[in-house]
């Protein structure tokens, strides 16, 4: 369930080159070994506060400025209270209206702000879900004071309501989550606005089951997140029903990987299609293409490389063999020469002996 909530900041839109800062909260009704009520508090992908209800206060996980550490607490005690009361009656609510009363529910919430690239305040943004099904989205926009919620699980709400929740995002939500988030971000600007690039390469892998091959474009190692992976053929999109992956994924690091994979047939190699992987990284408005070699991946391929060279060794081998034959036979002749020439009989003539 906390993936389900999580996965939707980096699905709505949240700008490349923007920082978010978003809380995410969580109402438990049952016996479970979690606290009732906590929440979590991420700047871009690093987290930098948590709340429960054991004890009911905000445990930073940097440390600011003194001064605004008071400030800070008081802040997060009046929203995190506000959302603790908020959600309990909402699961409540819920429980009644879909008629459940015995087991573990959890209602979720994930509500945050965005500050855009030329730092102005962005919109404010809420995700809520039950038993970790989404049923409900908002936005609320400062410049124009406007607010838009789809509310499939709530009553008609009276505009007494209505104002009252306009209230609290114009005057609480909203300008309390960019005073954090402006704060948090020039304590962390060496870690999430960092820039590093990403490596793409292409995979190659043989299905021996189904006789095809599967090429893979990899991007790796990069920050911030945002990245642009696109796979062609023939100098065309290839069609995202026949790929898989996509998902930006975290390395171990704090970097990211992405990698999009597509299957292709035998039939396919032989016709001698071209395939290449474009990637646009948005941080840094860097653009690589690479291409794959199809003639190097062709399955017959290696296999004739690998009979080519298997050939070519006979061949330097039987060279040598003859060499090596021939060197002995004519160190064997210079050898019977040379022994005739030590004992061959001397004639002594009669001038010579006297």
């Amino acid at each position: 369930m906390l993936c389900l909530l999580y996965v939707l900041l980096y699905l709505t839109g949240i700008k490349a080159g923007s920082h978010s800062l978003m809380a995410f909260t969580t109402y438990i009704v049952g016996l479970t070994p979690f606290p009732e009520f906590s929440a979590i508090v991420m700047l871009d992908d690093v987290q930098i506060m948590y709340y429960d209800s054991v004890n009911w206060r905000a445990v930073h996980s940097i440390q600011g400025d003194s001064k605004y550490y008071d400030e800070e607490k008081s802040d997060a005690s009046v929203i995190f209270h506000d959302l603790y009361k908020c959600m309990k009656s909402r699961t409540f609510y819920l429980m009644d209206t879909l008629n459940y009363t015995d087991g573990v529910h959890v209602y979720q919430r994930l509500v945050g702000c965005e500050l855009l690239n030329n730092d102005q305040p962005g919109l404010l943004y809420t995700w809520e879900a039950f038993n970790g099904k989404m049923k409900e989205e908002g936005i609320f926009d400062m410049e124009k004071k406007e607010f838009q919620m789809k509310l499939p699980w709530m009553k008609a709400w009276d505009q007494l309501r209505w104002l009252r929740l306009k209230l609290m995002f114009e005057n609480i939500y909203h300008p309390v989550c960019i005073k954090i988030l402006q704060r948090y971000l020039s304590l962390k600007k060496n870690n999430v606005m960092r820039k590093v690039k990403p490596k793409v390469r292409f995979l190659k892998k043989t299905l021996t089951e189904s006789d095809r091959v599967q090429i893979t474009c990899l991007a790796t190692g990069f920050y911030p997140r945002h990245i642009n992976l696109t796979l062609f053929r023939d100098g065309q999109p290839v069609e995202d029903e026949v790929i898989t992956g996509g998902q930006v994924l975290p390395n171990g690091d704090g970097t990211y990987q992405m990698r999009k994979s597509l299957v292709i047939s035998v039939e396919e190699l032989r016709q001698g299609h071209n395939y290449n992987c474009t990637m646009n990284y948005l941080s840094l408005n860097n653009k690589l293409d690479i291409k794959f070699d199809v003639e190097e991946s062709y399955p017959g391929s290696s296999t004739l490389s690998i009979v080519i060279s298997v050939v070519m060794l006979l061949l330097l081998a039987v060279l040598i063999i003859i060499t090596l034959t021939k060197c002995r036979k004519r160190r064997a002749a210079g050898s019977r020469t040379s022994l005739q020439s030590d004992y061959s009989p001397t004639t002594t003539t009669a001038q010579d002996a006297t």
